[in-house]
């Protein structure tokens, strides 16, 4: 069934087969083709965000389980049936992959909301869509990036190959979970590696469905792993691994830093690092299109429960505009984001995906109210949807960038508004953080947009929209951001390493 036959289902229908699809999922690590359990037997559970209810219990990795996917992974590779098989072939073989995950959107789309919380209507329309486009971009990359002939002496040939790492671990989170996925696993292997894929904990259930297709498609056993667990251990284990050649990580700067650690005490293995993000929306007061500028301020920092490494929370906001933006903000916002069920196509805003989390934002939430930030409206939750993880729409006004909420990552769906009187102050306020992964600007003025567009310290900048974006666009950060880029030919060549061979010829 297509996406545009998936989008005319209704509640009901959508309830119908998420009832099947949990009645009995499949929960264990997919290694070397095949469905297996844990060594030791160890399991965790996985809730239901919207719920609390546990969906199912789950295979947990330790290091022997781990052990045993690179050990797969690393023979598969070896043995060259992925690795060395002809381009055209290997993106045969993703084209079809991309074909299974569309055939199979409907399973995929009902495990990943009641998994993690997301809006049955953003699985349908935007991240399983993406999946597909993100394998398939990577499966037309597969004969596009060439080695080089170099010009040298005329008894010389010097050659410069581009060839696969190995064995990829990766490490992805819960947010997008088959998404973020794809943005690892899809370059990895049109590049020629094997990957081991460690979901997070919270979202376990869709990832190792996806290696299991890309079996299906004539993907050789043992090139797509998938190691369920938590990241204490079973990504810890996976980053420490003599065995394999790379770590790509999403998610905290916390962790992004120990992937670091870990990769020097083990065999300097690369890490490719995505992490988190403070993102400044600056908000000129001769901006184009205030109806649009609105719009994109709120669907920056709501959009998937603000559960977004993107989020754009701090507004930037000149005075001349302030009081009209924020009560344009104010009033259109809370009618394009209500809190419901996410199984719900009508449903814009589903739960945090764990209670915890939910307590942690409102408990940063509490910060700013105590730090003397304006609450203009939410700061709580649900009345009716008391069970469920979920938290009301929040934004604050008169936000100094000092704030904890101005400085924190809050992966909810919190703003605030920060006032400005000059280029020069929006520019260092917006710089003003650890982070450094996407901005945008709002401004008529060339001579402004191209200062600021210099002046941000940000791997991804809007003008006059935000989260806009096809597949020519490098995705990452500065600073304490990450260090990668993502979607983009950039992201395969970094799957890869070059060789160079120097051959002196008979003369």
């Amino acid at each position: 069934m297509s996406f545009t036959e998936l989008r005319q289902h209704d509640r009901d229908r959508w309830h119908a087969l998420a009832g099947q699809a949990v009645e009995k999922p499949e929960t264990r690590h997919f290694i070397d083709g095949d469905w297996v359990d844990s060594l030791g037997g160890e399991r965790f559970e996985t809730i239901n965000p919207a719920t609390g209810e546990v969906i199912a219990s789950v295979s947990a990795g330790m290091e022997k389980d781990v052990d045993r996917a690179v050990a797969a992974a690393k023979s598969a590779f070896r043995a060259g049936s992925w690795a060395k098989m002809a381009p055209r072939q290997r993106m045969k073989v993703l084209y079809r992959f991309a074909e299974l995950v569309e055939a199979n959107a409907a399973e995929l789309a009902v495990l990943e909301s009641v998994d993690m919380g997301k809006p049955i209507a953003d699985a349908i329309t935007t991240d399983l869509p993406l999946v597909c486009e993100t394998i398939r971009f990577m499966a037309e990359c597969i004969d596009k990036v060439d080695g080089a002939v170099t010009n040298t002496a005329s008894d010389v040939l010097h050659m410069v190959l581009r060839e696969p790492l190995g064995v990829v671990g990766a490490i992805t989170p819960w947010n997008f979970p088959m998404l973020m996925a794809a943005w690892k696993f899809a370059p990895a292997l049109a590049a020629g590696n094997s990957v081991v894929l460690k979901p997070a904990e919270q979202s376990p259930l869709t990832s190792p469905r996806l290696a299991q297709l890309f079996v299906e498609a004539g993907g050789p056993p043992g090139v797509f792993n998938v190691v369920q667990g938590v990241g204490e251990v079973t990504g810890k284990a996976l980053a420490l691994h003599m065995d394999v050649a790379k770590i790509s990580f999403t998610g905290s700067t916390e962790v992004g830093k120990l992937m670091l650690q870990y990769a020097g005490q083990s065999n300097m293995k690369r890490v490719g690092l995505e992490c988190g993000g403070k993102s400044p929306q600056l908000f000129l007061s001769d901006l184009p299109n205030m109806a649009a500028a609105v719009k994109a301020a709120y669907g920056g920092v709501f959009r998937n429960m603000g559960e977004v490494c993107t989020a754009g929370s701090r507004l930037l906001v000149e005075r001349p505009i302030y009081d009209e933006f924020i009560e344009r903000f104010t009033a259109e916002s809370q009618r394009a984001y209500i809190p419901g069920d996410p199984l719900d196509p009508a449903t814009t805003m589903g739960p945090l995906v764990t209670h915890a989390d939910q307590q942690r934002v409102l408990g940063m939430i509490e910060t700013g109210k105590s730090e003397g930030a304006r609450l203009v409206f939410g700061g709580n939750t649900p009345d009716a949807l008391a069970n469920g993880a979920y938290v009301n729409p929040t934004l604050f006004a008169d936000v100094d960038n000092r704030m904890t909420i101005a400085r924190q990552e809050i992966f909810g769906p919190v703003a605030g508004v920060i006032p400005f009187d000059s280029v020069d102050e929006a520019l260092s306020i917006a710089n003003d953080t650890i982070y450094g992964l996407a901005a945008s600007l709002w401004t008529k003025d060339l001579d402004k947009a191209f200062k600021l567009v210099r002046g941000i310290e940000a791997g991804v900048i809007w003008v006059n929209t935000y989260e806009e974006a096809d597949f020519t666009q490098p995705f990452g950060g500065y600073k304490q951001s990450g260090n990668t880029r993502d979607k983009c030919m950039d992201s395969y060549r970094s799957y890869t390493q070059t060789k160079s061979a120097w051959m002196r010829l008979s003369e």
